[in-house]
């Protein structure tokens, strides 16, 4: 995973590699690894979603999310979130597993479904509640909360009144929700995530469906009853990429200085080299990074989409940000 911490005009990326201190332990030759062959400061962690974890999913005042709706559909050949882990009720005992295991931070996310049942409008106080718990016991045993705002799972009453992350109206709705998250846990949490693997997620959604909200127009892997693969993933990351900037701009002017946190967007990191050392290779493999990462770094870095994703999707890929 990579991690994008914006500065003003600088950025700094966090890449966690699973086989970091591989290298140390094999000039040791003993194949045996500790902490003490990661760099100083190297923080020891494990993440969840709230779908996959929380379960209660029709519990306390939760309203359904898009992932919900996906898994009820049959997509999941009957497994639902309804249950999961039951963190909702057992998180003083995942805590302490957590403590067990050695880990120092844990990075999960927020429901908005559970936080903000109507996507907008009043908080859910068991919502707030079972949150402040979770945060409260993480920080007591001495492990760092990580919070994401959104993996996934936008409320379905947000995708129902005008489609989620299709329109620019869930900018607003966005922002409205990191707002509350940053008023009420902002004092103990330090970490901030807007999307989990937000290029994934827009392929995975409105690409080739494989998850929610399910658009797809190609059907080469799902049968979608709606979507359009060619327009679809390109307008959601554009509306995405505003979110997380409206977010960080809240954040940093609002919250930060009295916070002291990061905020940050999550990337799913791909690794390409070319074939041979052709010129031909050596172009695709850079077209290949700039449509994977590319796509939501350069706008992150530069302002704007790579030259060549600009010239092979025309019209298709929105140009103005604002």
């Amino acid at each position: 995973m990579m991690m994008v911490m914006m500065g003003r005009r600088r950025f700094h990326v966090f890449l966690l590699v699973v086989m970091v201190g591989m290298a140390a332990a094999g000039a040791r030759g003993d194949g045996e690894y500790s902490r003490n062959d990661f760099p100083t400061g190297f923080v020891f962690g494990a993440g969840t979603s709230a779908y996959q974890v929380e379960g209660a999913a029709n519990q306390d005042g939760r309203s359904p999310s898009i992932f919900d709706t996906f898994s009820y559909s049959g997509v999941t050949d009957g497994a639902t979130g309804d249950v999961a882990c039951d963190q909702y009720h057992k998180y003083k005992d995942d805590v302490q597993l957590m403590v067990d295991t050695g880990l120092e931070a844990y990075r999960f996310s927020i429901s908005w479904s559970r936080l903000i049942p109507g996507g907008r409008g009043p908080v859910n106080p068991k919502g707030l509640q079972y949150y402040n718990h979770l945060i409260d016991e993480l920080t007591a045993k001495g492990i760092q909360p990580h919070v994401t705002l959104h993996h996934f799972d936008l409320p379905q009453l947000l995708e129902d009144e005008y489609g989620g992350w299709l329109s620019r109206k869930v900018v607003k709705d966005f922002a409205a929700f990191a707002d509350v998250c940053f008023m009420m846990f902002g004092d103990r949490v330090k970490h901030w995530t807007t999307f989990n693997e937000a290029n994934i997620f827009s392929m995975g959604a409105y690409d080739i469906g494989m998850l929610p909200p399910q658009h797809c127009s190609l059907n080469l892997i799902f049968n979608c009853s709606k979507g359009n693969s060619s327009t679809e993933p390109y307008t959601a990351t554009h509306i995405m990429l505003l979110a997380h900037a409206e977010a960080a701009r809240l954040y940093k002017a609002k919250y930060q200085k009295t916070q002291k946190g990061q905020i940050g967007i999550n990337l799913f990191g791909f690794s390409f080299v070319p074939f041979t050392s052709s010129s031909e290779d050596a172009v695709a493999t850079q077209r290949a990074n700039d449509f994977y990462l590319g796509w939501y770094l350069s706008p992150l870095t530069f302002g704007d989409y790579p030259a060549v994703m600009k010239k092979n999707a025309g019209s298709r890929i929105p140009t103005v940000f604002g």
